[in-house]
């Protein structure tokens, strides 16, 4: 009897040991809400661990977007490539968050979310202005590097890193020391993304229980419908969308395509930034989907920034919801004005902190409708943000193998063994 009491802690030990990491986060994602259900406002006890974990995601973020996009230029020596390659990423991205936007607007006028709401005099909140089309742009250009690194300015560390590598591939056979440099600091990041990603079962468990705790069911019944239509708009839109385009464009079997993505949809499910989810998704679309390192290090992180799939969605649903909510009819002038504001300030604001709420007052004011209205869902912003951020990886993912495919370096042996 002793003997087997004894042997329980190692059996159990030995088979967490054997289990892969995603289903590690499954369970702790489990685990995490029916801890937060019973504990409520006291799981907020366990936020430091998952604070923890997202502070150790973010360590990871500025250097290994920088050290991926610098390999993943000198890796195209071919200039004419990654034009052809970039122009059919941007491209890419901006058709399939041009698809999302509509889903998102139908889905609120089935749904009639905001229809009979008694709003009151709705609580106003400080919403900082979103940056004009003109400054973004300027913005885009580092006017030091080392500060941009130090801000974690994404769009400004993009653009050195691709000029870096550009200079690297025209210096030649004399910058050949500082691409075997980038080639190891990589595979140093890469290694330490492993241990890092060893942690997410625990930091997962704790972000869903603190969240699960905090809004329970009370807060979430009465904007249900709200919800409902971020989720399922979210849902449609991976399958519809990104699967069908992997079946009718790359001839692909989105099965496995899901499948291999799950893990990184886990993480970005929990802790709601593309962005920190990137070494999972990077991960993941090579070792689960076959995509190439060339083409990933230059598709993914870019698309932690310019794709917004499930913002974008997000934004055209609650603009509509706060419509009806404040008695305001749209005309098919208004939708069109939601869907060209919600493209141009997902990419505009995707670097700016709170750039959800922040996109969200930009799109109200292209229609005239009340910023007030933001102060509605800002209370459910985090439940959202979780549909919309792993909505957010899997449209990175499904374009980078779109991209991978079209060049040739989409490894389709790794791709399906996830189909078994």
């Amino acid at each position: 009897m002793n003997t087997e009491t004894s042997q329980m802690p190692s059996g159990i030990v030995s088979g967490w040991k054997g289990l892969q990491i995603w289903q590690k986060v499954l369970i702790g994602l489990v685990l995490g809400a029916a801890t937060g259900f019973m504990l409520g406002e006291h799981a907020t006890a366990l936020y430091p661990v998952g604070k923890a974990f997202i502070a150790a995601i973010k360590m990871l973020v500025v250097p290994l977007i920088f050290v991926s996009l610098v390999c993943g230029v000198i890796a195209i020596k071919d200039v004419t490539r990654m034009g052809r390659i970039g122009i059919k990423t941007f491209t890419t991205y901006i058709i399939t968050t041009a698809i999302a936007i509509p889903i998102g607007l139908a889905l609120a006028v089935w749904l009639e979310p905001g229809v009979g709401m008694n709003l009151g005099n709705a609580a106003g909140m400080d919403v900082k202005e979103a940056p004009s089309i003109i400054d973004t742009l300027l913005g885009i250009i580092p006017t030091n590097p080392f500060a941009a690194f130090a801000t974690g300015n994404v769009l400004q560390i993009i653009l050195f890193a691709i000029f870096l590598g550009i200079a690297i591939n025209l210096t030649g056979e004399k910058a050949e020391p500082v691409r075997k440099v980038f080639d190891a600091f990589a595979d140093v990041m890469y290694r330490l993304t492993d241990l890092v990603i060893a942690f997410a079962p625990y930091g997962v468990f704790a972000l869903i229980a603190t969240t699960t705790g905090q809004y329970g069911l009370d807060v979430l019944l009465p904007l249900g419908k709200v919800i409902l239509g971020v989720y399922l708009g979210c849902f449609l839109h991976a399958v519809v969308t990104l699967g069908g385009g992997l079946a009718l464009l790359a001839r692909l079997n989105p099965i496995p395509f899901f499948k291999g993505i799950f893990e990184a949809q886990l993480v970005a499910f929990s802790t709601t930034t593309a962005a920190g989810t990137l070494p999972v998704t990077m991960a993941c679309a090579r070792e689960n989907l076959g995509v190439s390192r060339d083409v990933s290090s230059f598709v993914l992180p870019v698309g932690t920034t310019i794709n917004l799939d499930g913002t974008a969605l997000y934004q055209a649903l609650t603009a509509v919801f706060i419509a009806q909510a404040y008695g305001i009819d749209l005309g098919m002038a208004e939708y069109g004005m939601i869907l060209l504001t919600a493209i141009l300030a997902s990419i505009g604001t995707a670097s700016v902190p709170g750039g959800g709420l922040i996109v969200l007052s930009l799109v109200l004011t292209s229609v005239g409708l009340p910023l007030e209205g933001v102060a509605l869902v800002a209370g459910i912003d985090r439940i959202l943000d979780m549909a919309r951020t792993t909505i957010n990886v899997t449209g990175d993912a499904a374009v980078s193998v779109l991209i991978a495919h079209s060049e040739g370096e989409l490894d389709k042996n790794i791709y399906y063994q996830k189909a078994v």
